[in-house]
């Protein structure tokens, strides 16, 4: 007697559960009291640099992965997630957008234009629906704050808010001479995690054990330079008053005294 045996065909090899199942790892609890020292800080990830691609890649999904900011449209598309308005140089998260602003934050959005019917010659308006061009996201903003923490004696930092900035080329600038560089919308970190906690980067050395985007931002491992630090000056930003090798000096300085200041603590 021969027994049929249904075979399921995974085309992994085997079926992936544990990234679906992630949830954010506990953060340590922290009281005011506790806050001997803190600075709120702006940075900038590029995600042009090699050890920055894992957020940028891949562009469309692939083997159950998706980018970082396809990940966050997808949360914002299903109301999981709430965006908030990037214009304003406070940077408060006051302002909600809904999913049709933010696609009118990627230049998404239909126009009347007109063309020439070749059958009757005759001129005729017609609609272009614009998408949404997501690999011009090509930086990140991550606004977070360092602190130390007189109870453990430690210096932390939490993530705020994350704000995608888009970098392309006027559609009228057929040359590509001048990029135009945009934020898009901010989200607040703490409630993009347990998306971010299901969402795996790819693992360079071992695809086996790949990481989850809230992973890479909790550990730390990703190339950033610091673009602003809380100030009395409006919180104004480093181009604001240097540029060039002097703006590069300055946010080395702002990460220096932020280490610095720990050390300082400690006598040896």
């Amino acid at each position: 007697m021969i027994t049929k045996v249904n075979a399921q065909v995974i085309e992994d090899g085997y079926k992936k559960r544990t990234a679906f199942e992630r949830k954010p790892s506990p953060l340590p609890g922290i009281r005011e009291s506790d806050v001997l020292w803190s600075k709120t800080i702006w940075r900038i990830i590029d995600l042009r640099e090699k050890v920055n691609q894992q957020f940028y890649y891949p562009t469309r999904e692939m083997q159950g992965r998706n980018n970082l900011i396809n990940t966050i449209l997808k949360g914002i598309n299903e109301k999981k997630i709430t965006a908030f308005d990037a214009s304003q140089e406070d940077d408060e998260f006051k302002l909600p957008l809904d999913s049709a602003q933010v696609k009118q934050q990627f230049g998404a959005s239909s126009k009347t234009t007109q063309r020439r019917n070749i059958e009757t010659g005759n001129m005729e308006d017609v609609v272009i629906h614009q998408d949404m061009k997501t690999d011009e996201v090509k930086q990140l903003m991550v606004k977070e704050i360092w602190y130390f923490d007189k109870q453990t004696s430690t210096l932390q930092v939490r993530v705020i808010g994350i704000c995608p900035i888009r970098l392309y080329y006027r559609e009228e600038d057929k040359n590509q001479e001048t990029i135009l560089r945009k934020k898009l919308f901010w989200v607040r970190y703490s409630e993009i995690r347990p998306l971010l906690a299901k969402s795996e980067a790819l693992n360079y050395y071992n695809g086996g054990h790949n990481l989850s985007f809230d992973d890479v931002f909790i550990s730390r491992k990703f190339d950033s330079y610091i673009v602003r630090e809380e100030n009395v000056y409006n919180n104004r930003t480093i181009e604001q008053y240097a540029s060039g090798e002097y703006a590069a000096r300055e946010s080395e300085r702002i990460k220096n005294d932020i280490f610095n200041y720990e050390q300082d603590l400690w006598e040896y």
